[in-house]
């Protein structure tokens, strides 16, 4: 697959991986030729021009909250703010890092719906089928909420010993979802909490065995491809999404998907609208958009592969200083699509905040933005 002339799955995973070590921060597409600077303000009948423009400037031009790289706030279902920093625009596909998960559960909540998988149904993986396997208990359900007890370290020090760069990038990278799959339970299934890159792999895997019986990669990617563009690229009007599969054929649904920052902001919109996409047709069933955003017993800031804004050690969102019925998509470093239905609000924000002082400050830039419209 070729973006602007290079190889995605090369560039996404190569450069993301320097990223992942601190090495190099550019991991984005830049565009081959110069992009202008685009910044836009519309008029908006609840808050002022100058008003957005005051919370929109600092996330740009602060250090202490990262480099962003683009910024769409959408509002009563309209663009009302929109900029790039250099090199950047509207047309520059950004990698997702984990945000990649939430569209990864549309798809899911699209198989379900179509009775394909079972949300509470042991999950059919062929490592766990031997008897008396505990893994052969994990459902769909707990892969989902983060919840499946599987021994899969999402970071540690050196950070290259983590089990989602060894996955993403090392020892794991020419088949992802048999690595994922061959750990063993730390945990009963559904009794405890663990954020996994890993669980995701296995989802990706599940989705791709359920279009074909076909082991050929080519023959995966195909089908996978097929459904995502039927069934969530074109309806959603989603035109960017670009998806990276490992070696084996498997989508990289938990870290490698491409979109504008324009787009991103539709999938936010999708989901503030219960599913429901452009004109209003119901593209991802409402109760599944439900489940996404219900909180996880062992987590009440995780919901179904997507976060909420309660109170947790491990909410990367804004627990008391935005509003409790905010949701989002969060990535590695500072990637947010931030939904607050009350205010018909979504704003995407993709940038690279690697240090945890710049990712407070950037989340406190964020809520000041929210906090302008009303709702």
């Amino acid at each position: 697959m070729k973006l602007r002339g290079i190889s995605v799955k090369r560039l996404g995973a190569g450069v993301a991986f320097l990223s992942l070590i601190g090495v190099a921060g550019a991991w984005a597409v830049r565009a081959q030729n110069a992009v202008a600077p685009v910044y836009s303000v519309a008029s908006d009948d609840d808050v002022s021009e100058a008003m957005i423009r005051s919370a929109v400037d600092p996330l740009f031009e602060d250090g202490a909250m990262g480099e962003t790289r683009a910024l769409v706030v959408m509002h009563r279902g309209r663009i009302v703010a929109e900029r790039y920093a250099p090199g950047f625009g509207p047309e520059t596909k950004l990698l997702s890092w984990s945000i990649a998960k939430s569209v990864t559960a549309v798809l899911v909540g699209l198989m379900v719906s179509d009775g394909r998988l079972g949300i509470d149904s042991p999950v059919p993986v062929e490592a766990w089928g031997q008897p008396g396997d505990p893994r052969g208990r994990i459902t769909l359900r707990q892969l989902l909420t983060m919840t499946s007890g599987l021994d899969h370290v999402e970071e540690m020090k050196p950070i290259e010993r983590g089990d989602t760069p060894r996955m993403l990038f090392t020892d794991g990278a020419q088949d992802m979802a048999a690595y994922a799959e061959a750990k063993p339970l730390a945990h009963a299934p559904g009794s405890a909490f663990s954020y996994s890159t890993g669980s995701t792999t296995i989802l990706s895997e599940l989705m791709a065995r359920m279009l074909t019986n076909s082991r050929d990669p080519d023959a995966r990617r195909r089908a996978m491809q097929t459904f995502i563009d039927g069934r969530l690229k074109a309806p959603a009007r989603l035109k960017s999404l670009t998806v990276e599969y490992d070696p084996a054929g498997t989508m990289i649904g938990g870290s490698f998907l491409h979109m504008t920052a324009r787009d991103y902001a539709r999938f936010g919109e999708l989901l503030r609208n219960h599913g429901r996409g452009v004109g209003g047709h119901q593209i991802v069933p409402e109760k599944w958009i439900d489940f996404m955003r219900r909180p996880s017993p062992r987590n009440p800031a995780y919901g179904a592969h997507l976060w909420i804004n309660r109170a947790s050690e491990e909410s990367p969102l804004m627990p008391g200083i935005a509003p409790d019925s905010l949701f989002g998509c969060v990535g590695h470093n500072g990637q947010y699509i931030l939904v607050s239905p009350g205010q018909k609000l979504t704003v995407v924000r993709i940038g690279m905040s690697p240090r945890t002082q710049q990712q407070e400050a950037l989340k406190a830039g964020l809520a000041r933005l929210i906090g302008l419209f009303p709702g």
